[in-house]
């Protein structure tokens, strides 16, 4: 399958993530990650602050970095509403094919946080960032790396808190949604929510797992994408 699915990260997260996934079913896109400044090969970049910036400086990337054939756009928590601004932006582009929108672990875009994280001390900032993730990245726990990803975390959850959609209006791009069935950050009723950010298709799907059920298994959503890519 020549169709690429350009993956976008969640909170703390980078490109590293995605390319660790290997031997993917015959049926599986291709994978493309997106890597995001201030995290491993782009280190001594400064982060992104600002989902709207961040899109604006993304879109243009997509092209070049998927090559030819048809892109899709996957993203989880902080990840799907970048996805999701990055796919407002290619719509208007002709020189990219957008066939569908991937979002994981996400309200729909105009759902805000009531409870947040930023400007919290960094013992409780963190332990609120695992509450709404649901786990801890192991490198937390070592000091040296703790404090090299806290000012790219600080600034993903920022970022993702502050979000607002630039845009009521609905994309044209078909829009499905996953949502671990165990989610406890995300309810059923809120992942349903993105079925007004968009005029076409849209499809709930709901693997097995926690809000993080991606670090288990990407299985799980390759299944549901490569069912939506063929139909």
């Amino acid at each position: 399958m020549n169709h690429a699915l350009v993956c976008l990260p969640f909170a703390g997260g980078g490109a590293g993530f995605y390319r660790a996934w290997k031997d993917l079913p015959d049926r599986a896109p291709r994978i493309v990650p997106l890597q995001l400044p201030g995290r491993e090969e782009l280190f001594i970049e400064d982060p992104f602050l600002d989902v709207i910036d961040a899109a604006d400086a993304l879109a243009p990337r997509i092209a070049d970095l998927a090559g030819p054939g048809p892109v899709s756009l996957f993203g989880h928590s902080l990840g799907a509403v970048l996805a999701y601004e990055i796919a407002r932006r290619l719509e208007s582009d002709p020189g990219v094919e957008l066939r569908h929108l991937f979002v994981s672990g996400s309200p729909g875009p105009w759902t805000g946080r009531t409870r947040r994280a930023s400007g919290l001390p960094d013992d409780a900032f963190l332990s609120r960032v695992q509450e709404f993730a649901g786990y801890e990245h192991d490198a937390l726990a070592d000091p040296d790396m703790r404090e090299l990803l806290l000012p790219v975390l600080r600034a993903d959850v920022e970022m993702h808190e502050n979000y607002k959609p630039v845009s009521d209006e609905p994309l044209r791009t078909p829009v499905t949604s996953l949502r671990a069935t165990g989610d406890e950050l995300v309810t059923r009723e809120q992942a349903v929510e993105w079925r007004t950010a968009t005029t076409g298709a849209f499809r709930l799907v709901e693997p097995e797992g926690g809000h993080m059920y991606l670090i288990d298994s990407p299985l799980p959503l390759l299944e549901a994408v490569a069912g939506d890519l063929a139909s």
